[in-house]
């Protein structure tokens, strides 16, 4: 008998009780090798001692402290260091306590930096289909993964959607990467002047999507006709990193790979590694300077954002992330994983795209190659797949709904920086094992 309204009410879950590097154990001293860094989450892996000496050393220093009445020092160095690496133009941070609350403030940012420049016809956001920008209601409202969506679409405002750059499903079979990357770019531009130039107030996407589509990687180009589109519009650009950020796909920011920069930055997850709940906002300096020219003030808070523990625990994530040299092991393992996931599934039968950049990459499951087609929602493979893969001693972060919010499987791989070779050779069998299994149990597979 538990009290806790788990995520689901009729799973039975084992007891978590210790982590070690790449590795948690259960209270039956089972092993998991953790493949998907809880969802994106842990980029050092468990256990780190030199996290666990900062966060100890905070908590007997100063655990917690209004930021109506004082600032702190962690939350401070936490700040300059994130600004010094930021992308070029971001000057300022506003410190939440996960993903959900950084989307729903940057949101807010962009509503608030129009309105203090009498910017007032402006009230529309638009984003993509197939994305996850977090679950409170504006967040919620923002992305667009319809079964999230569904069941809270009475509280949830207006926003719009247009199609992802998503090469596997919408490129087609006569049209280059570029060409497919500007058409999918250029929706943008057309969604706007559909709604009216001067009423859009942002563009809020997924740098490299999440969970609802696996590791989806936009085509060259596609980003930088996007700011362009942006810019000539007056609509502010918000990059949703909070997965795909702070060193998980190779570089700190997942935009530098796309040769932009955005106005608005949701980070979270990697910034603190799971070890105590942080995300942020990294904002531009124009927007800054608005808010201080106008009201003075950011009109939004929260009791823990610029939690001394939490920064505490960030900056230290962050410094070792740098000191060992973390991204480098990020972009050699991604390879490897990369590799190692071809040579497994590149002609397996039921696996139809491998894609992902870094140390985040995803398989998606179709009962025919050649025709992409999707297994039947009713069968609940990504389901399977994850039970399959607990059971051999695995994590990894399936979904279903890949295609529309209804139809299509994958299986999200993200695992801590820290990984090696060997680590990444059982991830691959333990997960072509799960993924048999779960097929083999289907009427589809049979």
């Amino acid at each position: 008998m538990t009290h806790i309204l788990h995520r689901s009410i009729h799973a039975e879950y084992p007891v978590a009780v210790r982590g070690q590097g790449v590795h948690l154990f259960d209270s039956s001293g089972k092993a998991y090798i953790d493949a998907s860094g809880g969802a994106a989450v842990s980029c050092l892996g468990h256990g780190h001692p030199d996290v666990v000496r900062a966060m100890q050393e905070q908590a007997g220093a100063l655990a917690y402290a209004h930021t109506s009445f004082f600032t702190s020092e962690p939350a401070e160095q936490l700040a300059d260091a994130l600004i010094a690496d930021a992308p070029k133009g971001l000057s300022h941070v506003l410190f939440v306590s996960g993903g959900s609350e950084a989307v729903e403030a940057a949101l807010k940012m962009a509503s608030q930096y129009h309105l203090e420049r009498g910017d007032t016809k402006r009230r529309h956001v638009i984003a993509r289909r197939e994305s996850y920008h977090g679950a409170t209601l504006g967040a919620l409202a923002a992305g667009g993964n319809v079964m999230r969506r569904k069941t809270f679409a009475p509280l949830l405002i207006e926003t719009h959607h247009i199609d992802p750059c998503f090469s596997y499903r919408y490129r087609q079979a006569n049209e280059s990467a570029e060409a497919y990357g500007r058409r999918a770019a250029d929706a943008l531009e057309q969604k706007i002047i559909e709604l009216g130039g001067d009423t859009v107030i942002a563009f809020l996407a997924e740098t490299v999507v999440g969970a609802t589509a696996g590791a989806v990687t936009a085509e060259p180009g596609y980003f930088k006709r996007i700011r362009e589109i942006c810019d000539r519009y007056g609509v502010l650009l918000i990059l949703d990193e909070v997965m795909s950020g702070m060193g998980r796909t190779g570089t700190l920011h997942a935009c530098e790979q796309e040769g932009i920069a955005p106005d608005l930055m949701a980070i979270a997850k990697g910034l603190g590694g799971g070890y105590e709940p942080i995300g942020a906002v990294l904002l531009s300096r124009a927007i800054f300077d608005t808010f201080s020219a106008g009201s003075g003030a950011f009109m939004h808070s929260h009791t823990y954002m610029g939690h001394p523990m939490a920064c505490a625990a960030g900056l230290a994530v962050q410094r070792i992330i740098k000191r060992d040299r973390l991204l480098d092991n990020v972009k050699a393992m991604g390879q490897t994983l990369h590799r190692r996931l071809n040579e497994r599934f590149g002609n397996h039968a039921y696996v139809g795209d491998i894609r992902g950049r870094g140390l985040f990459q995803a398989v998606e499951l179709v009962t025919d190659r050649s025709e992409k087609t999707p297994f039947d929602p009713k069968l609940k493979l990504h389901a399977r797949i994850k039970q399959e893969a607990m059971a051999r001693g695995l994590m990894v972060y399936p979904s279903g709904g890949t295609i529309d919010g209804t139809a299509g499987d994958h299986v999200l791989l993200a695992p801590p920086f820290i990984v090696d070779t060997t680590t990444v050779d059982a991830i691959v069998e333990r997960l072509g094992d799960a993924i048999d299994a779960a097929i083999a149990t289907t009427s589809n597979g049979k």
